[in-house]
């Protein structure tokens, strides 16, 4: 919240944190830990009992359920949640530190890049537990959320179109990261993502990199659908071939050519976890994988239509919320275009 390491001293009760991660690269896979004493510079010596916490909410509001028990979980930057988590059972005068385990860059969890240093970004804040009473944890309806109340996904079946969109890493001659692009298009390219108002589209992105990216659609909400490991090397080097002679970046003018993903696909698809079901504008797309969104171009309260024209003006943007990346490349325009039967 702006600060390196502050202090809260909480009531013995349960609070509701929501949580966004701003920084520009880092990912945080975040727990709660008692702190067993602390040296003189205030650094942990030790942690002993972990504390669950339970998730109710995501980019977008409220989960379709609340899921209790959460030991970790990891947030992307641009990602929201939100928490509860209860100090009640502890003694006054516990200190509790929300502790970061995550590889920087973050690889989906793989070791890789660099460790969190426990005396530094491994620690993110401290809670200091007083004497008093705090607000008692209540039973929570289920579901949370009524818009999200039938089988995930919730979103129709009826899909308009599919689009299949490969994350491109351009390297240097001597295997250095040069751009990152969405689909091997430069921003300047010309739009080739043009949803129909009101239609439903998945999204099928596609990650041979190496890192995890955070990828935020603007204007919309959507619904994670599954992630699934493919043969990434394979994918890779066959969509190349298939876009032969050009290679990423593309010139301009030139769409590439979408490559089925199914004879890639390896073992079964993993289905949205409980805690990411809920409404979505940013979702993590890990590497070796593909990673499936289903998207509504409309508002997520079921209207037909936003309460503005959203096919005039400039239109919009995708992007990888990676600061370096969308700023050398990694974002896309897409432009919702109206819907003919409406007109007619």
């Amino acid at each position: 919240n702006g600060k390196v390491w502050p202090n809260m001293n909480v009531d013995k009760g349960q609070y509701r944190l929501r949580l966004l991660d701003g920084s520009n690269a880092r990912f945080y896979t975040l727990s709660f830990y008692v702190k067993d004493g602390e040296d003189s510079m205030g650094n942990p010596i030790g942690y002993s009992d972990l504390i669950p916490f339970a998730q109710i909410g995501s980019d977008g509001g409220y989960l379709k359920s609340a899921v209790y028990g959460l030991e970790e979980f990891t947030i992307a930057p641009g990602e929201r949640a939100d928490i509860l988590v209860d100090f009640s059972g502890l003694e006054t005068g516990t200190k509790v530190i929300l502790t970061n385990t995550a590889y920087a860059p973050f690889k989906g969890g793989a070791p890789g890049g660099d460790p969190a240093d426990p005396e530094t970004v491994g620690q993110i804040m401290q809670f200091t537990i007083t004497d008093n009473a705090g607000f008692a944890s209540q039973p929570l309806p289920d579901p949370l959320n009524d818009l999200l109340a039938d089988e995930w996904p919730t979103l129709p079946e009826e899909i308009s179109t599919e689009r299949i969109l490969p994350l491109v890493e351009v390297m240097s001659e001597a295997d250095e990261p040069l751009e990152v692009l969405l689909n091997g298009q430069k921003w300047a390219a010309d739009i080739t993502e043009l949803p129909v108002l009101g239609s439903t589209e998945e999204w099928v992105i596609v990650n041979p990199t190496e890192d995890t990216h955070p990828i935020h659609l603007h204007l919309v909400q959507f619904q994670l659908v599954s992630r699934q490991w493919i043969d990434a090397e394979e994918y890779w080097d066959d969509w190349m071939e298939l876009n032969a002679p050009y290679e990423p970046p593309f010139p301009l003018g030139y769409t590439p050519n979408e490559l089925p993903i199914e004879p890639y696909l390896m073992g079964a698809a993993m289905e949205a976890p409980p805690n990411e079901q809920g409404w979505k504008d940013t979702i993590q797309a890990h590497p070796g994988q593909v990673t499936v969104i289903r998207v509504r171009f409309a508002p997520i309260d079921g209207s037909s239509s936003y309460p503005f024209d959203a096919t005039e003006g400039p239109g919009y943007v995708w992007h990888c919320h990676i600061l370096d990346h969308e700023d050398n490349e990694m974002m896309r325009p897409f432009k919702v275009i109206p819907n003919e039967d409406d007109q007619n």
